[in-house]
């Protein structure tokens, strides 16, 4: 609804059908039809009395009758728009006429009547055969001073005239100008009419819809069958109403013009909206998505971020403070890294002085008891067998009591270096308390280990240490036992290895005794070239 009344609104301001032009149409329709049909009314009046008031024997009254065609030829001849003036009597019979020859009249219905009550009358278009055109008859009533009723001055209208006018005011913007009756019957056209005069007509819709609607515009076909966009205003006076058309396309075409210049300034500033969206982005959006993807990597730990910094602006400046932020954080990272490192550091030594003999470097008692733990479950889950040697160094508190603890203390360290090389990478080796010391050697039977503990107690044989009279032998006693032959926990096996080593020191010392074996008869030990070490377990 709203967009058909812009279209009327916009082909108003284009056919201008309220403008000046059309009220000046129908006021020249108007003044050519009707108020000049009574400008010879005093000279007709005095002529007319003078035959219709003497009677019959004075109709023929030539003088007057001559006065009477003389003033209506000179006035047909000043106003072009009458095809023909005449002068009736009540009985409708001609009394003068301008034209030359003998003439008829259709004089409108009711015209009688009507000019008694001294009103003027329009009567029917239609065709007169004399001048092979349209015509309308027009009648105004002629009264002396007293009021009395003479007969009437009839025009006869030729629309010939009105086609002319119509031509004048169809040039420019509109289409084509017509005169049309409520009928939809077609009188005159500012274009030739192709039909007979009053067989054109309009569609009775079309019509109705053209006389509802004065003076909006309407969309409709014309008698051309052309698709047009029209208004019709009104004549008065006049059953009639005149018809300003354009063709739809051309009258739409102000409006096509102003959607394209419509549509030109949107795509314009859509661009340039986008272009500033562009431009904004590049200035401010991208930016803060740098520091948005920063924030997100600094927030997965990479502390390596920095951004540039593109402006001075507060996102500049806001950049600026994100960067001294992450090198912050980088700086505290390292920092604590460090101290973690320092932390691991200590926590190692820590742990290695909690598992550790400080003396010798080897695994202290504690470290032992948990290895052999976990190589008994080992054991168990793969069924494998491994041995374990209790080592003591023979007479070590007399050696001790005898040259002091720094010297005790060096036997202990060698032999501890000794015991380490002379066993597997694999196999394990700690100092169990005082002068004793306990080897573990996985996956080794119990003859294998006699074999390894009598290997180690000849490479100790051979080690010499300082002594007052020059160098002195020391010498080891081993007990070994084994897993599971002689236990399947490690309290066990290591009670019943003692035990063997007791035997060992009994039988003489420096020896190997297996658990559960006899031990060897007791054998002399070698002199040394030095002052020998006796005594102790």
């Amino acid at each position: 609804m709203a967009a058909e009344k812009e279209d009327k609104k916009q082909f108003l301001q284009v056919s201008r059908l309220n403008s000046i032009k059309t009220r000046i149409i129908v006021f020249a329709l108007l003044a050519t039809i009707i108020p000049s049909v009574s400008m010879g009314w005093l000279v007709v009046l005095e002529n007319l009395d003078k035959i219709v008031g003497q009677g019959g024997a004075h109709r023929e009254n030539v003088v007057a009758l001559r006065r009477l065609k003389d003033y209506l030829r000179s006035v047909r001849e000043k106003i072009v728009d009458y095809q023909e003036l005449m002068l009736l009597d009540l009985e409708g019979k001609i009394v003068a006429t301008s034209s030359k020859q003998a003439t008829t009249v259709n004089l409108p219905d009711k015209w009688l009547p009507r000019a008694q009550a001294n009103k003027h009358t329009i009567g029917q278009s239609h065709w007169d055969e004399t001048s092979q055109a349209g015509v309308v008859v027009v009648t105004q009533p002629i009264r002396t001073a007293n009021e009395r009723l003479l007969g009437v001055l009839a025009a006869k209208i030729n629309f010939r005239t009105i086609n002319k006018t119509l031509k004048n005011y169809a040039q420019g913007e509109i289409g084509e100008l017509y005169l049309i009756t409520e009928e939809g019957t077609l009188l005159v056209s500012s274009r030739p009419i192709s039909a007979k005069f009053l067989e054109t007509k309009l569609v009775g819709s079309t019509t109705r819809k053209l006389f509802f609607g004065e003076g909006d515009p309407q969309r409709y076909y014309s008698y051309h069958g052309e698709p047009v966009v029209g208004a019709l205003k009104r004549m008065s006076e006049l059953d009639w109403g005149v018809v300003a058309e354009k063709e739809r396309a051309q009258a739409y075409a102000q409006i096509v013009r102003l959607r394209n210049v419509t549509l030109v300034l949107v795509v314009g500033l859509l661009l340039f909206i986008g272009l500033g969206a562009y431009l904004l982005g590049l200035t401010l959006v991208r930016p803060i998505d740098r520091l948005t993807g920063g924030a997100s990597k600094v927030a997965a730990g990479d502390l390596e971020v920095d951004l540039p910094v593109l402006s001075r602006s507060e996102v500049g400046y806001l950049t600026e403070v994100f960067n001294d932020m992450v090198a912050r954080l980088r700086q505290g990272r390292e920092e604590l890294a460090a101290i973690n490192k320092t932390l691991r550091k200590k926590n190692k030594e820590l742990h290695e002085l909690s598992i550790t003999d400080s003396l010798t470097g080897l695994y202290n008692r504690k470290h032992l008891m948990e290895t052999l733990d976990n190589e008994v479950a080992r054991s168990k889950r793969h069924k494998h067998d491994f041995a374990v040697l209790v080592i003591d160094i023979d007479d070590f508190k007399e050696y001790n009591d005898s040259y002091g603890h720094l010297a005790g203390d060096e036997v202990l360290s060698r032999l501890a270096s000794v015991f380490k090389k002379s066993v597997r990478s694999c196999d394990y080796v700690a100092r169990y308390g005082g002068e004793e010391f306990i080897l573990l050697l996985p996956e080794i039977g119990p003859q294998e280990g006699v074999k390894a503990a009598e290997r180690i107690r000849k490479k100790v044989a051979k080690e010499k240490f300082a002594g007052d009279g020059g160098p002195i032998e020391v010498t080891v006693s081993v007990g070994v036992a084994s897993y599971p032959k002689d236990g399947d926990d490690p309290q066990a096996i290591i009670r019943l290895a003692d035990a063997a080593l007791y035997q060992a020191k009994e039988s003489g010392r420096n020896q190997v005794v297996l658990a559960g074996k006899t031990p060897k008869k007791k054998r002399q030990k070698a002199k040394p070239k030095g002052k020998t070490v006796t005594g102790g377990r």
